[in-house]
């Protein structure tokens, strides 16, 4: 099943883009998750325990993405309730959810999930398991991209920009080689590479990036890709800050 698009913009933006009908047919997605995420518990609790394979079945219906975004939303609206864990709280903050007020109302708290705190905390908790399963870089792995050019150098895609079938460390690896969005300085945002894992050209934003994977962590096998796609390619600067044997 090919997942939707997880809009993460308010209506207001939705509308100054003319993104509404994607916009609509996200929030009506969320509203599906979160209702789908109630009734997954509800029949795979018997009072004591949780069944394992909830947060496995959510993912198989909606995607990682957006079972995390309902459940940080969830969380970023019940911040104050002490039945969910600090570990858990401290996560959702860290998945950007956009202040959504529609006529004054409170628009994110329609996709709220409003199972049982504790048995929701235990919900969360096997959700980032499968999700922390995945191995996947994050900022802790990168150096900081803020006055970075990217040009020549191995950036970490968010795992947002990719489906989940290529959600793998490899797949987030992409030798940048220009485009406008590669200079810190410069009003364009497009960023040209190829995928280390297969070589294929992309083009991304400069934002979908998390940083430049640190040198001591690059695997042997894109090592040797970036080689043979510099050695093929003279209009690919050799890497900015890392060194190739």
């Amino acid at each position: 099943m090919d997942k939707r698009y997880v809009y993460p913009y308010s209506l207001n933006e939705a509308k100054r883009n003319g993104e509404l009908e994607q916009y609509q047919e996200s929030l009506r997605e969320n509203n599906r998750c979160a209702d789908f995420i109630e009734d997954t518990i509800n029949a795979n609790f018997d009072g004591y325990h949780l069944g394992h394979d909830v947060a496995k079945m959510a993912i198989a219906e909606f995607g990682y993405d957006r079972v995390n975004f309902v459940l940080a939303n969830t969380l970023q609206q019940l911040d104050h309730d002490g039945r969910f864990s600090r570990d858990n709280k401290e996560w959702a903050k860290s998945i950007y959810i956009p202040e959504n007020k529609i006529n004054g109302m409170n628009a994110n708290a329609e996709f709220r999930v409003d199972s049982h705190p504790a048995v929701l905390d235990g919900f969360i908790n096997l959700a980032r398991k499968e999700y922390d399963s995945l191995n996947l870089w994050n900022h802790a792995h990168c150096n900081d991209k803020t006055h970075l050019d990217y040009t020549g150098r191995v950036m970490v895609l968010k795992p947002t920009c990719l489906k989940d079938d290529y959600k793998t460390p490899r797949d987030q690896l992409v030798l940048c080689e220009g485009g406008f969005g590669c200079s810190p300085s410069a009003s364009g945002r497009k960023v040209f590479g190829r995928f280390l894992s297969d070589g294929e050209k992309c083009q991304y934003d400069r934002s979908d990036f998390i940083g430049e994977l640190k040198a001591e962590l690059l695997p042997d096998w894109a090592r040797e890709k970036v080689q043979e796609i510099t050695q093929s390619n003279t209009s690919v600067p050799s890497m900015g800050g890392m060194e190739i044997q």
